[in-house]
Formats: C-alpha cells, sequence, structure tokens
C-alpha cells in the first residue's frame, strides 16, 4: 500500500496542481522556507467576501514531499472556508499523504500549511497561537 502512496506523492510531484501565480490580485500571499531540507514555499489565496478559498496557486522548490504536500493541500482546500482550514492540522496532512513519515520529512510535509496558516494570520492581523505546531523550524513571510 505504501508504494502506491508513494506513487501518488510522485505524480503531485512532477505534474503539480495549482501550480504557478494567481493572475488576479490575491488576498494574500506568504512563503516560507525549511532550513533543514532547503524547501521553499510560495502561497497565494483568492478568498471570497464570505471566507471561502476560491483559488490557491503556490510555487517552490524543494524535496518531494514538500512539494507534493502543497499541491495536494492546494487541492483540499479550495472550497474550504478558512475557519475549516485553520482546523487543519499534521494528522490531517499525513492522512492526505497516505505515509508515514519520520519527524525530518514530517517538517517538510508541514510545511505549505504552515505557509498558508501563516499568511492567514498575517492578513487578519492575529499572532499565531504559542506553541503553535511547525512555526519554530520554518521561516516564513507575510505578502499582501
Amino acid at each position: 500500500m505504501d508504494d502506491l502512496y508513494r506513487e501518488y506523492i510522485l505524480e503531485h510531484y512532477r505534474n503539480p496542481q495549482n501550480y504557478g501565480t494567481l493572475t488576479v490580485e490575491p488576498t494574500f500571499e506568504a512563503e516560507g522556507q525549511n532550513p533543514t531540507c532547503g524547501d521553499e514555499i510560495r502561497v497565494q489565496l483568492l478568498v471570497s467576501d464570505a471566507g471561502v478559498v476560491e483559488q490557491v496557486r503556490f510555487t517552490g522548490q524543494g524535496c518531494a514531499i514538500s512539494q507534493a504536500s502543497m499541491s495536494i493541500l492546494s487541492d483540499e482546500i479550495i472550497g474550504k472556508s478558512l475557519d475549516d482550514v485553520a482546523k487543519m492540522n499534521r494528522m490531517d496532512i499525513v492522512e492526505l499523504l497516505g505515509i508515514e513519515l519520520t519527524p525530518v520529512r514530517l517538517k517538510c510535509a508541514l510545511l505549505g500549511l504552515v505557509v498558508v496558516k501563516m499568511g492567514m494570520h498575517d492578513h487578519a492581523g492575529t499572532a499565531a497561537p504559542a506553541g503553535w505546531e511547525g512555526v519554530d523550524e520554518i521561516s516564513w513571510s507575510g505578502g499582501t
């Protein structure tokens, strides 16, 4: 079964969904890096007035886990409310990927979610919760 999920991850790495930049002004954007592995992700979200994610685009480079995870996550959050996205956690990412991850690889897999959530906090003008998972290991910067 792991082989099936590994192929799924490699397919998203080779042919990422929602890769590129928005053709309209994003509601917000953010970028982050995982210095442990050298992964980089920049994400842009277009959010409706009702707080629903309408479009996601990302660019980046790095290992297959980080890039595939962001590709899979981008598909997953389109159509979700920002409140629902805010509730997502590490277990959601592990379930989406379908494989067990070492602690180092978990940081790679969480990079996209961390960048999306930090961008949400930056856009809303709120601080990330104290001790929020993944934030200490990942550097990020807000955009618009």
